[in-house]
């Protein structure tokens, strides 16, 4: 079969590029994909998250790995512009889910601590026979400091820690609380 269509492309030059013209995706998407666009708009709003490609709904897990599809497409740059328009209306979709989650949970977290440190209470412990909030904010705030000493801990995170909670890196001081 090469041998006839190298054969073709020498008898006409032109055929070649036709046929990559004929391959490459239209610029405006199918009624299928422009629906799709339509139901993972809906799907967000009525959620607040991005569907899952681990959920146990089948047309989530669809509509998850269409999403991915599409990433990948527009990481590559081959994403039709009537798509990139229509899914541009959608917060931060070409962000990895994960990684965006995770920054939402961290400045949960960091809002949650300042919270604590507000209300008056000490730094929060992270030792096993703390529980509750105080045992989940010590252990998140023990997490930060580790990862500062290592060198791991990026600034863009160094920066909203030291305005929201002075002092953090260092904490407790040992011993007894002073008699106020």
């Amino acid at each position: 079969m090469g041998y006839h269509l190298g054969l073709a492309r020498i008898h006409d030059p032109g055929l070649q590029n036709e046929h990559e013209t004929a391959a490459r995706k239209p610029d405006r998407p199918t009624a299928h994909a422009a629906e799709r666009v339509q139901q993972l708009a809906a799907f967000v709003q009525e959620t607040g998250r991005y569907p899952s490609r681990s959920s146990g709904n089948v047309s989530e897990r669809t509509l998850a790995e269409w999403l991915q599809r599409r990433r990948r497409e527009a990481a590559v740059g081959t994403l039709a512009p009537a798509l990139r328009e229509g899914l541009g209306v959608l917060p931060e979709w070409r962000g990895v889910p994960r990684a965006v989650a995770d920054e939402a949970r961290w400045q949960d977290q960091l809002a949650a601590l300042a919270a604590y440190r507000a209300s008056g209470q000490d730094w929060p412990r992270h030792k096993a026979t703390v529980t509750g909030e105080e045992h989940e904010l010590g252990v998140w705030l023990h997490t930060q400091r580790f990862m500062l000493r290592r060198g791991d801990l990026a600034s863009a995170k160094v920066e909203p820690l030291d305005a929201a909670v002075p002092g953090w890196r260092t904490g407790r001081t040992r011993g007894r609380k002073p008699k106020h």
